[in-house]
């Protein structure tokens, strides 16, 4: 599976489920079940790779914005969230976590960023294709500690000013 392929199965399953995170993940299941058990192993290295390359302290920091915090959990689901949101929504992201102010038409922390099983669906697929786990992708693990410096505190005045787009248009004080 190339990149493209990668991002086309991403968008398409997506827009089907008019972005409901649960649909998402359920039509990407059905989609990659039509596919050949070794596609979707290369799907899921596809998927595994992005979120290994989301693994950052900037946008663990748009996580908290947008969610009103992020503990690992959080921010693991976040991520796969992140890439099924498509091509362009995750490299703008990478590019600069405070341009997702203008890359997301819209953000309810109760629905979205959860990607838990948008992130499992290669996983449910292989085992539906094979009766057996997936196999390993063979990727190097991620470095223990996201990439990048950590905010001065954390606390809301720190969030506000790396993340000032993202804070005004999501941060607590909306609504």
């Amino acid at each position: 599976m190339h990149e493209t392929e990668f991002w086309e199965l991403v968008d398409s399953t997506r827009e089907a489920a008019g972005g409901d995170p649960v649909d998402h993940a359920e039509l990407l299941v059905d989609r990659l079940t039509r596919l050949d058990p070794d596609t979707v192993v290369d799907f899921a290295r596809h998927f595994e790779a992005r979120v290994n390359r989301a693994w950052r302290r900037d946008v663990w920091g748009a996580a908290r914005v947008l969610l009103g915090g992020a503990d690992d959990d959080a921010f693991d689901s976040f991520r796969c969230w992140l890439v099924g949101q498509g091509r362009k929504v995750f490299e703008g992201a990478l590019h600069d976590p405070d341009s997702l102010a203008g890359l997301l038409e819209d953000f309810d922390p109760e629905v979205d960023g959860e990607g838990e099983d948008i992130g499992g669906a290669a996983d449910e697929a292989y085992e539906r294709l094979t009766g057996l786990e997936l196999p390993d992708l063979g990727l190097p693990d991620p470095p223990r500690e996201p990439e990048g410096a950590p905010l001065a505190s954390g606390d809301d005045r720190d969030l506000a000013a790396a993340f000032p787009r993202l804070w005004e248009r999501f941060g607590p004080q909306r609504g």
